[in-house]
C-alpha cells in the first residue's frame, strides 16, 4: 500500500491508535497536530512501536496536503468545526475526509454515556456542512476502542460501520481500513445514518466500564460481497 493517509488529530488517543495500526499494516501515515512538535513526538513514538513504519509528522494544515486521498479527522466535538475550517484550504476534490467524531456529553459537561443533540443531526453531518462541497466524506471508526487500537499485539476482530453518500468513497476507504488486521468494514448506508451509528459509542463506553474491557461491534451473517455493496 503506497497511498498515504493523513491523521488530523493524530496525537490524541483515537488518532494515535489509528495511525499506529495503519503504520503496522504498511500504510504510509502523516501524523497531524495543531503543534508540529507534538506531531513529531507521536511519529517518533509510532516508530518505536513499529520500526518499519513509514510515518512523518506535520501541522494539521500541512498534513492534509500530503495525503494521497484519505484524511482521517480524529478530534473532539469541541474542536471539530474549528479544525475543519483550518484544514479546508488544503483539501481538494481528490480528498476524502473520514470523520470519527462522536457528540458525547462531556463536551458540554455531561456524562460520557450520553449523546449531545446537534442541529445538523450528527457530528458527521455537522462536519459535512463545513467542508468544501467537492471534497468527499464518510464517517466511521466510532465503535473502536482507542486503548485497544494502541495495543498493537491485540487482535481487533471487530467491525466498523461506514456511512457516506458516494459508494466510490466508501470503497476506497474500505480498501485502506481493511489493511488493518482483524478490522471488517461494513457499509452502513448514507451519511445521515451516522446519527444512529454515533449513538452506539456511549453504549459501548457503559459496557466497557461495567465489564472492564474493550468491547466493540461485530456484524455477522455477511459475505464480503454483501458487506461492500
Amino acid at each position: 500500500m503506497n497511498e498515504s493517509v493523513a491523521i488530523v488529530g493524530g496525537t490524541g488517543a483515537l488518532g494515535f491508535g489509528i495511525a499506529a495500526r495503519l503504520a503496522k499494516a504498511g500504510v504510509p501515515v502523516v501524523v497531524g497536530s495543531r503543534q508540529a512538535e507534538r506531531a513529531t513526538e507521536a511519529a517518533e513514538r509510532i516508530l518505536r512501536l513499529v520500526p518499519h513504519a513509514r510515518v512523518s509528522a506535520a501541522q494539521n494544515e500541512t498534513a492534509v496536503t500530503e495525503a494521497s486521498r484519505l484524511v482521517v479527522l480524529a478530534v473532539p466535538l469541541s474542536s471539530q468545526v474549528a479544525t475543519a475550517k483550518s484544514i479546508s484550504p488544503g483539501l481538494t476534490e481528490r480528498h476524502i475526509v473520514m470523520d470519527t467524531t462522536v457528540p458525547l456529553a462531556p463536551a458540554v459537561g455531561g456524562r460520557p454515556t450520553q449523546i449531545v443533540g446537534l442541529w445538523a443531526g450528527s457530528a458527521a453531518e455537522q462536519l459535512r456542512a463545513h467542508l468544501p462541497s467537492e471534497v468527499g466524506m464518510v464517517s466511521g471508526l466510532h465503535t473502536l476502542s482507542a486503548a485497544l487500537l494502541e495495543e498493537l499485539d491485540s487482535p481487533l476482530a471487530q467491525s466498523t460501520l461506514l456511512c457516506g453518500d458516494r459508494p466510490a468513497d466508501k470503497e476506497y476507504v474500505t480498501s485502506i481500513l481493511e489493511t488493518i488486521d482483524g478490522l471488517h468494514v461494513v457499509d452502513a448506508g448514507r451519511l445521515d445514518m451516522s446519527r444512529l451509528v454515533e449513538s452506539i459509542t456511549p453504549v459501548l463506553i457503559g459496557i466497557n466500564r461495567r465489564y472492564t474491557t474493550h468491547a466493540g461491534v461485530s456484524i455477522t451473517g455477511l459475505t464480503s460481497s454483501l458487506a461492500h455493496s
